[in-house]
């Protein structure tokens, strides 16, 4: 269960990563710079704007939390709390209007994630959870509904989603791909954290990165845990930090580690 601080900084993750999501609104469908990271992947000023202001946030109200945000690195931090961010999940999709990138604002207890916040600001949808208190999923100003993944959803009568087709080939698992779309009922790219969110609230059976880093992560566990499901490795092992991902149900888990196991990063 969380504890009293754990509740406040869950809170407070709540709050500001509506804040820095509706931020990134200004820049969205209008004109932007796009630079080039030592990784190839793009950034943009919103990316950069919205982690300034979560982490401006955090150390206004926890000074001595750590932080790591995918936009300027590691903040150490003497608690033992750890804040892991990422300001535009889905930049790809941001640049080129896609409304489906989210702000992604996780929670950790010496190294362990407890809590963790999906927001899509353009649909203004979200989905929360901390460790004990459910997921929870909302709607503009709607009223939170409990969050739950569809536990009778299999994956021939389900939707398998990613990120990218091309991210399965740089890790040599192209195989692991076409498997997996042979099996599923419906194959589409609503990837990033919105493929997540659609888990937990029951509308897709499964959601596979086969390349993602802890920010992209460490937010997502707690809620698809909360939800009923689970967020592993490709080797089942619930983790953040595998640079792959996994969300499901523990019914389509069995079927999906039957097909990954014994692939590893190329």
């Amino acid at each position: 269960m969380i504890t009293v601080n754990d509740q406040s900084r869950y809170e407070l993750a709540c709050q500001i990563a509506r804040e820095a999501g509706k931020a990134t609104l200004a820049h969205f469908t209008r004109p932007l710079e796009v630079q080039r990271k030592s990784d190839d992947s793009p950034v943009t000023i919103a990316d950069q704007q919205a982690e300034r202001l979560l982490r401006q946030r955090i150390e206004d109200h926890f000074p001595d939390d750590g932080i790591i945000g995918e936009e300027y690195g590691e903040k150490g931090g003497t608690s033992r709390f750890r804040w892991i961010l990422d300001p535009i999940d889905g930049t790809k999709s941001f640049i080129t209007g896609v409304p489906l990138y989210g702000t992604l604002v996780g929670l950790q207890h010496e190294e362990q994630s407890y809590a963790g916040v999906i927001y899509i600001p353009a649909l203004d949808e979200g989905v929360q959870a901390a460790k004990g208190g459910g997921a929870w999923h909302w709607r503009g100003q709607d009223a939170p509904v409990l969050a739950q993944v569809a536990e009778e959803m299999t994956l021939d009568n389900g939707a398998f989603l990613t990120s990218e087709r091309s991210d399965f080939d740089e890790r040599g698992a192209g195989e692991v791909y076409l498997e997996l779309e042979k099996k599923a009922r419906l194959t589409r790219t609503w990837g990033d954290c919105y493929g997540y969110l659609l888990v937990a609230t029951g509308r897709a059976a499964l959601m596979v990165d086969p390349i993602m880093s802890v920010w992209d992560a460490a937010a997502i566990q707690p809620i698809l845990e909360e939800a009923g499901g689970t967020f592993t490795d490709w080797a089942g092992v619930p983790r953040v930090d595998g640079d792959e991902g996994i969300g499901t149900h523990a019914g389509v888990l069995k079927t999906v580690l039957e097909i990954t196991r014994g692939h590893v990063a190329g």
